[in-house]
């Protein structure tokens, strides 16, 4: 198995909006906003080489949306999801399998193209992954969340016939993607994300996804206002994070603009925090 992280555009989202609840005087400590307010995040995908599949984990906010719609997210930055899958030696038709967690604009909007107005998977010999309920929830939206979910991302999907779907867990157990590749799911963000967990050189990687966006999430209260059931975050979040410490894992942040990947500690008050950062390359 080989591991490489897939950079793509760098946004921008209102500080508020990430941190909830949370008065900035405290969130803007550990991830300060620009004048305007807005906070810098990423779009980090992960691309995993398993035997004879490559194996892409979300997909970036992609290309094909209006100037009005890019213009609300400020994007920026020099990386590309063809540029970063290029640097490692990969183009769109090499990708066997397009794990997205769920049906968010910022992790979707990279699975579909649009050629000439014609909308089709921009990954052509790909299979792609979520499960029945996530799916459910995201093309008869609620009034809340659809803004998140974008016909255009999802629908071609599975006009195409490469839509598939992985089962649900049983018992709150995981869920076998490959032979090193298990899925935690959780749904206080949004129903049914799914979190892969990752056996790599004898450590475990978890693609925390919008569980954690950033280290700045850690405390259990910093929870951004975008999550469905954000009680359900809290308890997810703190059993997972005991599971974390307790197990040694690496998380793999999606949306940090700086920050990777890291391990974790309890620190002298007993709040958990950044043990050690590094990047997957450091792995290698």
């Amino acid at each position: 198995m080989n591991l490489y992280t897939i950079d793509t555009e760098l946004f921008r989202l209102d500080g508020g909006a990430m941190f909830g609840v949370v008065p900035k005087t405290l969130w803007d400590k550990v991830l300060p906003a620009d004048d305007n307010n807005m906070c810098e995040l990423a779009m980090r995908c992960l691309l995993i080489k398993e035997e004879e599949r490559l194996i892409l984990i979300d997909t970036g906010i992609g290309n094909k949306q209006d100037e009005k719609f890019f213009n609300h997210y400020f994007l920026h930055g020099n990386n590309t999801l063809e540029k970063s899958l290029a640097k490692h030696g990969f183009s769109k038709d090499d990708i066997t399998d397009v794990f997205l967690t769920h049906l968010h604009f910022d992790h979707v909007g990279g699975a579909v193209e649009n050629n000439k107005g014609q909308l089709s998977p921009a990954f052509k010999n790909a299979v792609y992954w979520s499960n029945e309920s996530h799916w459910e929830w995201a093309i008869k939206p609620n009034a809340r969340e659809s803004a998140s979910f974008l016909k255009e991302n999802i629908l071609p999907l599975q006009e195409n016939n490469q839509l598939k779907f992985i089962d649900l867990p049983k018992n709150d157990n995981l869920v076998s993607f490959t032979e090193k590749i298990s899925i935690r799911f959780v749904s206080g963000h949004t129903k049914a994300m799914m979190l892969p967990q990752i056996q790599y050189k004898n450590r475990t990687i978890v693609f925390v996804a919008d569980l954690i966006p950033t280290p700045a999430h850690l405390p259990t209260p910093y929870i951004a206002s975008y999550d469905m059931f954000p009680l359900l975050t809290m308890h997810e979040k703190t059993c997972f994070l005991e599971e974390a410490l307790a197990k040694d894992f690496i998380l793999f942040f999606e949306h940090d603009a700086l920050v990777e990947c890291c391990t974790l500690r309890k620190n002298e008050k007993g709040k958990v925090v950044i043990k050690d950062c590094f990047s997957i390359e450091d792995l290698n």
